[in-house]
């Protein structure tokens, strides 16, 4: 028996001791004396007995154990020209500043912090200086728009808030504090203090009264203990989007949070104390908690913070440099800005300009990783590309290739097998289990493993109505997928992107991955749009590779005839249009559900996560010259 299987085969025969033996890997201050308690919330919780603190097992106990002189931290800011390195002695100095400086002004555990900052030091020091006093910290993505801010500040209402003066863009400075006190101006709630981080690039007025200056309050703070507090006390909220409009805050339970992520960096990841690990995501999103914050800090490692984009910071090798000039040993990205760097470098000729020997593995995760670009990274990286499936609930992976436990086979295009805890089913409409290679409902049986959302922010109903009406018993993951004879799982798209076309269920997934193996393209997005005869059919939209000169009508006939061909005359395409860039959060993800919205015609409302609204017009005029076929029929 192999080591995945055999990890398995102990968490299915004695879950609890299982996740008590996971649990030693973190220091308590009193131990849980069981690991899973049925009776406290609607799903259960996890080491509710004990007692520990988040700061301690990220900071502290690294110092105590002597290693108070490893880089804990590198902030690497190309839009600045900083490169700051922060030891875990000096970041514990820092945190207990910043937590004593709170503790002073009525910050105790249980209260609420929102934390709008960009990707610098002092917003993880904001994060574990909450943590360090038992506080609950909820990071809003800096720069987030005034109403959306407020709305989060309404739902938590915290005590205080800490944010920057300004984040820095490429090619601008974007000024947050102003959009602060426009939030602060519309939300019923207010806090008792804000804390500002003043930031050269553009310093913020402070109102009297009401606003601090964070280094000012630091330096003459009287340093804060690590304050334990009970095994389920909630780490964070993390506002996640949600089908009514309204976000969902999604609570993060602090022992099972710790347990999580000490068990997945070793086993998942393969990262041992001291290595660098690197992911570049940012502090707004679930990827920033875990693995820009937390993991990589309780598992000792360096941590690298990077204020940057993929491209345009200054080139399309920024990533490789990174890796190179801090010795990286395992990178973490989104495959929405691996296929950016492709797009701009499809031959890869930045890469071959450094040293990238240190760099073991490469994972991917937070959208589908579409076979061409793994295979791309692999040729160009030389090193596994893993790609793994999980989400802003869980807070680490549901499926992976657990490298730390041993590297299984690699199925391209697929997240592989399920981690311990999680007992996946595919379901049908009707919550029966489908046999193998069957596309349905990806769903979790309960109860989820330790570090799993227990349920939302004040919203315990919409919890049990967003997640565990549709399926009795289990936890709906909004996702649709299959699971192979080998027990691959394979993650198709949302729930809501599988398309009805002449009675036939069609995965858009599967056709975004033939597109995206077109030579020509460098990304793409399928949705569903209605049609009188079939009921719905796929329209595609096409981003080029920089630097192609060939007939955008002659490559859209070519990966449409790719599609036909390899699921099917009912998968041809309506249309697939070629559009400069496709609308994505601000995490990458692209919104194929206002895609939607544009192609329909109807009332289009503009997410407040987009990056960028002006591709919105800029798709919709492309939309309305456009003739899409009425009746479905192939476009080639």
């Amino acid at each position: 028996m192999g080591a995945y299987a055999s990890a398995m085969a102990q968490w299915r025969r004695a879950p609890d001791e299982f996740w008590l033996e996971a649990a030693r890997a973190v220091d308590w201050d009193t131990g849980p004396d069981r690991a899973f308690d049925d009776g406290r919330s609607s799903v259960g919780s996890w080491f509710a007995s004990g007692r520990i603190n988040g700061c301690w097992n990220a900071v502290d106990r690294h110092v105590a154990a002597g290693h108070g002189e490893r880089i804990a931290i590198i902030h690497d800011s190309p839009v600045t020209g900083q490169n700051t390195k922060i030891t875990y002695r000096e970041l514990q100095d820092r945190v207990a500043a910043l937590a004593g400086a709170l503790r002073a002004r009525g910050v105790v555990a249980g209260d609420r912090v929102v934390i709008y900052m960009p990707m610098v030091v002092e917003a993880l020091e904001a994060m574990l200086a909450c943590a360090r006093l038992g506080a609950v910290h909820s990071v809003v993505f800096g720069g987030f728009a005034a109403h959306e801010l407020a709305v989060r500040i309404d739902d938590a209402r915290p005590r205080a808030i800490i944010a920057g003066s300004c984040g820095i863009e490429p090619n601008r400075v974007v000024a947050y504090k102003p959009m602060l006190d426009a939030a602060l101006e519309e939300a019923a709630h207010a806090p008792d203090f804000c804390v500002i981080l003043q930031r050269a690039e553009l310093p913020a007025d402070l109102v009297d009264g009401r606003d601090l200056d964070y280094r000012e309050i630091c330096a003459a703070a009287e340093p804060a203990e690590c304050v334990p507090v009970a095994g389920d006390h909630p780490a964070y909220i993390l506002y996640t989007s949600g089908t009514t409009g309204a976000p969902k805050g999604v609570v993060r339970p602090t022992g099972g949070h710790l347990v999580s992520l000490a068990w997945t960096m070793e086993h998942v990841y393969g990262a041992a104390p001291g290595e660098v690990y690197w992911a570049a995501s940012d502090v707004g999103w679930v990827v920033g908690h875990s693995y820009i914050c937390y993991g990589p800090l309780i598992r000792g490692c360096t941590t690298v913070l990077f204020e940057g984009k993929p491209v345009g910071t200054p080139d399309a090798g920024t990533y490789w440099r990174v890796i190179a000039e801090h010795g990286v040993s395992i990178f973490f990205t989104a495959p929405t800005a691996l296929r950016a760097i492709k797009r701009e470098d499809p031959e890869g000729r930045l890469a071959a300009g450094y040293d990238l020997s240190s760099l073991r593995t490469l994972f991917l995760a937070g959208e589908r990783a579409d076979p061409d670009t793994v295979d791309w990274a692999a040729r160009m990286l030389g090193v596994p590309v893993i790609d793994h499936w999980w989400q802003t609930e869980t807070g680490a992976a549901i499926a992976a290739n657990p490298v730390g436990l041993e590297q299984l086979p690699v199925k391209v295009g697929s997240p592989s097998v399920p981690m311990p805890g999680y007992d996946i089913a595919i379901l049908g409409d009707d919550g029966s289990p489908l046999p193998p290679d069957t596309l349905g409902a990806v769903a979790i049986r309960l109860p989820l493993p330790p570090g799993c959302l227990p349920t939302l922010w004040d919203a315990e109903d919409r919890f049990r109505s967003a997640y565990l009406s549709r399926f009795p018993g289990y936890y709906d993951s909004g996702d649709s997928g299959l699971m192979d004879e080998d027990g691959y799982l394979w993650i198709m798209s949302r729930t809501d992107d599988v398309i009805n076309v002449a009675g036939h269920r069609l995965s858009t997934g599967a056709m975004e991955e033939i597109l995206a193996d077109h030579p020509d393209v460098a990304e793409c997005a399928v949705i569903g749009i209605d049609d009188a005869v079939k009921g719905q059919v796929p329209l595609g939209f096409l981003c080029l590779n920089h630097g192609t000169a060939r007939p955008a009508e002659d490559i859209a006939c070519e990966a449409a005839d790719m599609v036909r061909t390899r699921i099917g005359p009912v998968a041809g395409l309506s249309a697939a249009l070629v559009v400069d860039r496709l609308p994505k959060t601000r995490s990458g993800k692209i919104l194929r559900k206002t895609l939607q919205e544009l192609a329909g015609g109807g009332p289009l409302r503009v997410p407040p996560t987009v990056d960028d609204p002006a591709i919105l017009e800029d798709i919709g005029k492309i939309l309305r010259s456009s003739q899409l076929r009425a009746e479905g029929t192939d476009i080639c």
